[in-house]
């Protein structure tokens, strides 16, 4: 199966030209972002095309009618021809009924505009803990999911040892993957790379092989990646001088190339 790298462009700094100039550099073949302001449309539609880079658009439905929010992004977003749609969808609060007829009138949706939906597991929205989302995948089968794990983990305090069933409900329905590592206290470690984390990213990767394997044996041929590591107030920082403790362009980098090569040596 082929790992296809995106590149987040939340937390860098510069203008639009010189992010994108750097992402096609680095050697990612894609961009996860918002919809561009108005103002940034023309440029937003001209870089992707000039380097020649896919694009994962990103919607955040609001209330007090999250459906039309919905509706409305999704409808904007197909403009720009994107690869998939990373949605944060609905609100935590809401009732198990309000889901189930929300992600149902979703999938209503994204078979009208065919285009790729994944509803991401994120801390606020209705996916933001294992058992619920269990429970909404099962009523409705239909829709798919961006997978964050890291903030199952930062909710349940854990690497999720005793969720396993419910992790295993999400690995088929996965569209795309948020590859950053979280812990029992949070959603990001300090340093993906650090040897007092070792036993998060053996969590992490595990949990996305098994999501490549599910995904091998449903036939597809192709699944996204992005690394997405993100800034202060993710990325810790030092007291008094908000010093971030790592490079965030260097974790981001670090651990679509570790997934990647892993995957590729297994």
């Amino acid at each position: 199966m082929e790992i296809k790298l995106i590149k987040a462009l939340w937390g860098m700094d510069g203008t639009l030209e010189s992010q994108f100039e750097r992402i096609a550099a680095a050697g990612y073949e894609g961009i996860e972002a918002p919809l561009p302001t108005p103002a940034d449309e023309d440029l937003f539609r001209k870089l992707l095309e000039t380097f020649q880079m896919d694009y994962v658009a990103m919607v955040f439905t609001n209330g007090p009618d999250h459906l039309a929010s919905f509706r409305e992004q999704v409808e904007r977003a197909v403009t720009f021809r994107p690869i998939s749609i990373t949605s944060h969808s609905g609100k935590d609060s809401m009732p198990f009924e309000q889901q189930v007829a929300f992600y149902r009138e979703a999938v209503a949706i994204e078979k009208q505009w065919g285009i790729a939906i994944g509803h991401e597991t994120h801390r606020g929205r209705t996916l933001f803990n294992p058992w619920d989302a269990a429970k909404v995948l099962d009523a409705v089968p239909e829709f798919n999911l961006t997978v964050d794990y890291s903030h199952w983990c930062c909710v349940c305090e854990s690497t999720l040892e005793d969720q396993e069933e419910n992790l295993t409900k999400t690995f088929s329905r996965v569209q795309h993957i948020h590859g950053r590592v979280g812990y029992a206290e949070g959603p990001q470690v300090p340093d993906p790379r650090a040897p007092e984390y070792a036993h998060e990213l053996q969590r992490h990767m595990g949990w996305w092989d098994s999501i490549i394997e599910e995904q091998k044996r449903s036939g597809r041929t192709m699944i996204t990646f992005t690394p997405e590591f993100g800034p202060p107030g993710y990325l810790h920082t030092l007291p008094y001088t908000n010093q971030p403790v790592a490079d965030l362009w260097d974790i981001c980098l670090w651990m679509g190339k570790h997934f990647k090569g892993h995957y590729n040596a297994v």
